[in-house]
């Protein structure tokens, strides 16, 4: 799973790399804007007449993808660094498969770090039953639930929440890197 992943961070960094490049800031409005400039993207990569690739960026996925990546300050992660850092490996990597799967093998386990952090915390798989126990007799029904102490336990909670200071995410927001130029990606 974490390859797979691995595989489409790496496709997605190639697909727009520069694209930092080709970010305009309006500030006209009561609140910026960020504006991709398409035209500029694409032909400074010389691919004008990629249909696939000018799909891509006419799709509400990628205006999604601008107004959360464009923001000049907010938080960093591994596609940011890839972008930015990584250009010279991936083009170096590209006619060397074996380079290749041990980057993805890489950018799998940075993934997998980033989803358990704590790697001292063992998932165990829950066993699969015993051949003929759905048989036995001596099973316990499930025990009804007491609604009146249950709303006692969320009221509790709400207590305690609101009276709590605001929860804060450990994320450092940063500058984010803008990369190497649209200019030196000239694909074939």
């Amino acid at each position: 799973d974490k390859e797979v992943r691995a595989i489409f961070l790496r496709l997605f960094a190639q697909l727009f790399q520069g694209y930092r490049s080709c970010l305009q800031l309006i500030r006209i409005h009561a609140e910026p804007v960020i504006h991709f400039h398409k035209a500029a993207f694409l032909g400074q990569r010389g691919l004008i007449e990629n249909d696939f690739l000018t799909k891509v960026l006419n799709g509400m996925a990628f205006a999604g993808f601008v107004s959360e990546r464009g923001p000049p300050f907010r938080t960093c992660d591994l596609f940011d660094e890839l972008v930015a850092f990584e250009v010279e490996r991936i083009k170096a990597e590209e006619g060397n498969p074996p380079k290749v799967i041990k980057h993805v093998r890489e950018l799998a386990e940075q993934l997998f770090k980033n989803e358990n952090p704590n790697p001292h915390i063992a998932f165990q798989k829950v066993p699969r039953p015993t051949e003929g126990s759905h048989l036995r007799v001596h099973i316990l029904p499930f025990p009804r639930i007491n609604e009146g102490r249950v709303q006692e336990l969320l009221q509790e909670g709400l207590a305690r929440s609101q009276g709590a200071p605001p929860a804060t995410r450990g994320d450092k927001k940063c500058v984010v890197p803008a990369g190497p130029p649209v200019g030196m990606f000239i694909w074939s």
